[in-house]
């Protein structure tokens, strides 16, 4: 059982002699329960308390239409705590990413009339 659970453990990374002199618990990442999703949409809404990310789907692929309904299938709700982590790590992230791909251009297929959410 225990080599079950070994399995479905995602790799773990190594620490660190300065996490260990720490004292800091190692993290061993168990996927079991994961599920995978993909989003091409997304919009955030915050309050004082809290941070609601919501994923979804446009599904729309004639570019003419008036009304565009986005499939929302995620809601991920967090703490302001959590979500500034978040943020820190994806800035890094896409830091990397464009080292070695070059730089990422998200205003190329927006539209001149639509709004940053």
């Amino acid at each position: 059982m225990a080599d079950e659970k070994d399995k479905k453990s995602a790799p773990q990374e190594p620490r660190t002699p300065a996490q260990a002199a720490a004292g800091q618990p190692k993290i061993v990442w168990d996927s079991s329960n994961m599920r995978s999703s993909y989003a091409n949409v997304f919009n955030v809404a915050g309050a004082r308390e809290e941070f609601v990310l919501f994923f979804g789907m446009n599904q729309a692929w004639d570019a003419g239409q008036q009304e565009l309904k986005v499939q929302l299938t995620d809601r991920i709700v967090m703490s302001p705590f959590a979500a500034k982590r978040l943020s820190t790590l994806l800035n890094n992230v896409i830091k990397d990413y464009e080292k070695r791909y070059g730089a990422l251009d998200v205003d190329t297929n927006r539209p001149e009339t639509a709004t940053v959410q």
